[in-house]
């Protein structure tokens, strides 16, 4: 392992994407990303995903040189195109848009569409949250998991994130996927040879496994199973049919550079709490808060992600020689 600074993780992201052609600002947008996941601790959407964003730049399966098309078809409506893209511009441009337009709407929908590998998606409600908005936001993927009792993948991971302002501290941030791991944290142990715990997927033929390179090969199982597989479907059809995107079963890897673009959606909704609650919103949200943690033994959902922050911003982060190794040969390529 090497410690690196964040600053250097996000020059060398910089240097890579150049190497990748892909546009300066979207190479900005990507760093940003990936280096935030990394200090966050979600390394499997951190520096480990820079390899594949190059690959598949330079085999043109995303247009590094793309930027999305920002529109507004109804009131609290925005749709952000990414257009075979990056994911990070699209969202961050809707992102924007949609904060433009909630004092007026005090609630508006954000349909991404047409876009990639999204990053650790807490990280896109929590700028919503620290402009003193509530925000959810969910996405599908390409194929990893069966329908319950199916034997084919059809959706992807399916992740869902939700954010809440707090007063006079940080958002509350939940972010999880609904397989009951991000596919990210298996790869990892794949490229690592290391085994997996028992329960979170199963090999080619159905049968639990702890390989994670078996894992790869099969398709990982639901949070609460057939309750989480339903949630699955639920995001699948705000995130694809929503916004006007492929189906996970439809859409190429996020890993390898062979293939179509995903193209893929995200769905974001984000709400001024204020006109439905009222001022003593901000009060009563501590008091929900305070009555978590009051409980021994317990801590608010996301709140790690906030310590493991400060001490990357003070300490810098440790990544594997190997790919530290690999990410500098494509920046000086």
């Amino acid at each position: 392992m090497a410690r690196q600074t964040l600053a250097e993780l996000h020059d060398l992201t910089l240097a890579v994407m150049a190497k990748s052609n892909t546009a300066p600002e979207i190479a900005q947008q990507i760093a940003d990303a990936l280096v935030a996941a990394e200090a966050d601790g979600v390394s499997s959407h951190g520096m480990d995903r820079l390899k594949a964003y190059s690959d598949q730049a330079l085999s043109g399966k995303v247009d590094g040189q793309m930027f999305p098309e920002i529109t507004r078809p109804a009131a609290a409506v925005i749709r952000a195109d990414a257009r075979g893209g990056f994911a990070y511009p699209a969202i961050n441009g809707g992102i924007d848009r949609a904060a433009e337009i909630l004092p007026e709407t005090g609630m508006a929908s954000i349909a991404i569409a047409n876009s990639h590998h999204s990053g650790a998606i807490g990280l896109h409600v929590e700028r919503l949250a620290r402009r003193g908005f509530a925000a959810f936001m969910c996405g599908n993927g390409p194929s990893g998991m069966a329908p319950w009792g199916g034997e084919r993948p059809l959706y992807g991971t399916n992740p869902i994130a939700f954010a809440c302002p707090r007063q006079d501290a940080d958002p509350l941030v939940l972010d999880l996927a609904l397989s009951k791991v991000a596919r990210g944290k298996i790869k990892l142990a794949a490229d690592r040879g290391e085994a997996i715990p028992e329960g979170w997927a199963v090999d080619s033929s159905g049968q639990s496994t702890t390989d994670a390179a078996a894992a790869m090969d099969g398709w990982l199982l639901p949070i609460g199973d057939a309750k989480g597989a339903a949630l699955v479907m639920m995001v699948e059809i705000l995130s694809a049919l929503f916004t006007g995107s492929h189906f996970g079963f439809e859409a190429s890897s996020f890993f390898t550079p062979k293939g179509d673009p995903p193209l893929i959606g995200q769905f974001m909704m984000a709400f001024d709490p204020a006109p439905m609650a009222g001022a003593a919103i901000a009060e009563r949200m501590e008091t929900l808060m305070t009555a978590i943690t009051d409980q021994p033994g317990t801590r608010l959902p996301g709140a790690r992600r906030f310590d493991l922050r400060a001490k990357a911003e003070a300490d810098g982060v440790d990544i594997p020689d190997a790919l530290l190794d690999d990410l500098r040969r494509r920046a000086e390529a």
